[in-house]
């Protein structure tokens, strides 16, 4: 009799489904007010920052720290770790689903929001150190295709704009879900537009076979595009004569640190997005145990590079080399350096490799650092090269000022603003994905 209960007590694959959905659809019409007064805040540090560049706008690249021999400060070194943040979503998202990796599921599209937001608030940094916006018609008007510059250009609007699309595609079915859950009296004009995005989506057969090979498609252009993005920024610097940066490493370097600094993006993303929306039955330990296993790959090999890149340097140890490495490992730039070394990379890797400590907080807790410490290694190769005297004179000097400070700030908070707003708009977990797993009983 016991069994006959406990076998009843059982929910089937249908009532599993059903409950799946709603919790992936309860962020959509479920507004807390933690949520609110967060997305609050972070609009407001974000309008800050747009005050602080109105300021820069008005009286010119004089109230910030850059100079002639330092042109490069907090703006670029935020461009690149943004535009690395941005492969979170492709690399977790587009390389795995290539792979047929199942487990990777419910955290796809979070990761996938996070590349549409990282790409946004690291291509406004270029906008903005330049002083003036309107120079960028210059680029376009006069720019030579020989310049890295234009490659730049020209990869991180494809980039963009394919994101864009591989995103969009697996979401049809959920917009159709969304659009014929949600109850019309309630919420009107949100189901009119989901109506719209799912483009008459019904799940007919015909219409499960265009959205299978646009999606493949999709997904084998983007890993390619996603390689040429962060090669090519790692060119701007690599193709000039300075030291530090004249190096064949620096394309693949800046890849895998891309990799590394955004799968710790997506562990921290998850782990926020797991407690707010109560989505801890969807995304469990074993999610946070495989990316970190990722993790851990990507940064025993952006170890390996690094340790190479400086030997390579060291060994050869040119006069300008010197005076770098001096400034890097026992100069005015050592506490820097040496804070990104053991905190951002000794630190992360011990704790994603010891058995005791590849747990959720310590999983997040090694991704927070992974993620700080790249922040502050994207400085270190900028700023030095930078201030390292090309003639005999003294090093030149870099501070920030809080327009720098502010604007930076800023993209932080307009990163958390609008995956926050996109977890709210659209269906967080791709639902018809995970349903076929249930169905066929996949982990």
């Amino acid at each position: 009799m016991a069994q006959l209960v406990q076998a009843e007590a059982v929910p089937s694959a249908d009532e599993r489904r059903l409950r799946m959905e709603e919790a992936v659809l309860a962020p959509l019409t479920r507004t807390g007010p933690g949520y609110v007064a967060l997305m609050a805040l972070m609009l407001a540090v974000f309008a800050w920052g747009v005050y602080a560049w109105t300021v820069q706008l008005r009286r010119g690249l004089a109230v910030t720290g850059l100079s002639d021999p330092v042109p490069w400060g907090f703006y670029i070194t935020n461009f690149v770790f943004w535009i690395g943040v941005s492969h979170a979503g492709t690399f977790i998202s587009a390389v795995l689903r290539v792979g047929n990796v199942g487990w990777r599921t419910p955290v796809v599209r979070m990761a996938e929001f996070m590349t549409i937001a990282a790409l946004l608030m690291g291509g406004w940094m270029p906008l903005v150190d330049l002083g003036r916006p309107d120079r960028l018609l210059n680029l376009l008007n006069y720019g030579r295709f020989q310049s890295a510059i234009v490659w730049d250009l020209l990869a991180i609007t494809t980039y963009l704009t394919g994101s864009l699309i591989y995103l969009y595609l697996p979401l049809i079915p959920d917009l159709a879900l969304a659009r014929d859950r949600l109850d019309p009296a309630s919420h009107p004009l949100r189901r009119r537009l989901y109506a719209v995005l799912a483009v008459g989506w019904h799940g007919n057969e015909e219409q499960w076979r265009r959205l299978a090979r646009g999606i493949r498609i999709m997904c084998v252009l983007i890993i390619g595009v996603m390689v040429s993005v962060h090669t090519v920024v790692s060119w701007i610097f690599g193709m000039t004569l300075r030291t530090g940066w004249h190096s064949t490493i620096f394309g693949p370097y800046f890849v895998v640190g891309a990799i590394w600094s955004g799968i710790a993006a997506v562990i921290v993303g998850m782990v926020v997005f797991r407690r707010v929306f109560h989505l801890q039955g969807i995304i469990t330990p074993r999610h946070f145990v495989h990316l970190a296993n990722l993790l851990l790959v990507a940064g025993l090999v952006y170890a390996y590079l690094t340790f190479s890149e400086y030997l390579t340097i060291a060994y050869k140890l040119e006069p300008q080399d010197a005076d770098l490495l001096n400034a890097l490992f026992l100069g005015s730039y050592a506490p820097l350096f040496w804070t990104y070394g053991v905190a951002g990379m000794l630190v992360p890797l011990l704790l994603l490799a010891l058995p005791w400590t590849r747990n959720v907080p310590g999983i997040v807790a090694a991704s927070v650092l992974v993620n700080v410490g790249m922040w502050i290694k994207r400085y270190v190769i900028t700023v030095p090269s930078l201030a390292l005297p090309q003639i005999p004179e003294g090093w030149a000097a870099y501070a920030p000022t809080w327009i720098e400070i502010s604007i930076v700030a800023a993209t932080f908070a307009g990163f958390a603003f609008l995956v926050g707003l996109m977890a709210k708009a659209v269906p967080l977990i791709p639902t018809w994905e995970l349903a076929e797993q249930m169905e066929a009983g996949a982990e």
